[in-house]
């Protein structure tokens, strides 16, 4: 059994996807070629939203917005301690600096009632993290962002696809960012992600940051970096894309037998009443999680940590002066989370 099964995926899309790779092949646009530029508008039209800057990855569109937004030494991005590294270390590779805060044990999600404490006159944005899939509740984010005019970006790296309010995830935040790793619901080859935006103004800073800090070559206006998505991994986001919302919905049926079987045992995700979930990864969480997951090993089964060590607790991040008890929510999820296969092409059986 795979946790991830991308082998079956790929044969069943082998046919159109090996046309598309070809036509990239026998085209020789291997940068920015016309699929790129095809994708970003079928995204945005997807999404609901104006603008769609593909990118080489869900940390680099992390990166690029920050970026955009003129985060520097000296300023503070307020997170969550309980995600992947990505979304803390773009901002200290800035130069500024991380401020953590602790999760909704029962969501894992960003705990707002703690973010407005954390903003101060240093603060430049706020990065909620749409966990395992689905999101944060971003109406009252909104509150506070627009209390104290601190933009929202939106690490929507393992929600894309699902929605809040009738609006698709990417379309909450000032700027909102997506990563299109293999293993995510919707998943290119190699490295890929994108960036989703109604500011006609960022959008621009963007595409000229994405492309070594210019719009046309040889004319540099921003310090930027090469951020741009490969044509091929854009013509294997095409073929998926026409089949991504029947993937959805076979992650949503999976999701809803494991739910009804495990939920008188352990505990089952979560989602607030206004979201949808994209169930990128379905995730349990269990006191004895070594030995469930020995004797799930044993029967052949895979399963996965999100995450074993929170990133308060890393040492590259040691100088922010955290100390194990800071934040217990995220502690203890730590601890307890596992997640197991739920992929499209997972059987009755599996």
């Amino acid at each position: 059994m795979q946790f991830n099964d991308l082998g079956k995926q790929y044969q069943e899309y082998k046919e159109e996807i090996d046309v598309a790779i070809h036509k990239v092949l026998n085209s020789h646009r291997y940068i920015m070629g016309e699929e790129v530029h095809e994708l970003e508008e079928r995204l945005a039209s997807y999404v609901g939203v104006n603008h769609c800057i593909s990118s080489s990855s869900g940390t680099d569109s992390l990166l690029m917005s920050l970026m955009a937004l003129g985060v520097g030494p000296g300023d503070e991005v307020i997170t969550v301690s309980f995600t992947w590294i990505a979304t803390a270390e773009v901002i200290k590779i800035l130069g500024a600096k991380p401020v953590f805060v602790d999760i909704d044990p029962a969501t894992y999600l960003m705990d707002i009632e703690q973010v407005e404490a954390a903003i101060n006159s240093n603060t430049r944005a706020i990065i909620p993290v749409d966990i395992f899939g689905h999101m944060v509740d971003y109406d009252k984010l909104h509150i506070i962002s627009s209390k104290h005019n601190v933009p929202i970006i939106q690490d929507a790296a393992q929600s894309f696809g699902a929605k809040q309010n009738g609006k698709m995830s990417c379309s909450q935040g000032h700027i909102n960012c997506t990563s299109f790793f293999p293993a995510k619901p919707l998943g290119c080859y190699g490295d890929g992600g994108a960036i989703f935006t109604d500011d006609d103004s960022l959008a621009k800073d963007l595409r000229a940051i994405r492309t070594h800090g210019g719009e046309r070559r040889h004319h540099h206006t921003h310090v930027g970096i090469n951020g741009r998505l490969d044509t091929i991994q854009a013509a294997v986001l095409l073929v998926k894309l026409r089949y991504f919302d029947e993937e959805l919905i076979k992650r949503q049926e999976i999701a809803n037998k494991y739910t009804e079987a495990f939920k008188s045992s352990f505990a089952t995700p979560v989602t607030l009443e206004k979201n949808t979930h994209s169930y990128a990864v379905y995730t349990i969480r269990v006191e004895n999680r070594g030995s469930i997951q020995s004797a799930l090993k044993e029967q052949g089964i895979p399963t996965a940590i999100y995450y074993p060590k929170c990133l308060h607790m890393q040492p590259v991040f040691s100088d922010l002066g955290y100390k194990l008890g800071h934040f217990p929510n995220s502690e203890k999820a730590s601890n307890e989370v596992l997640s197991l296969p739920v992929h499209p092409w997972l059987t009755s059986d599996e």
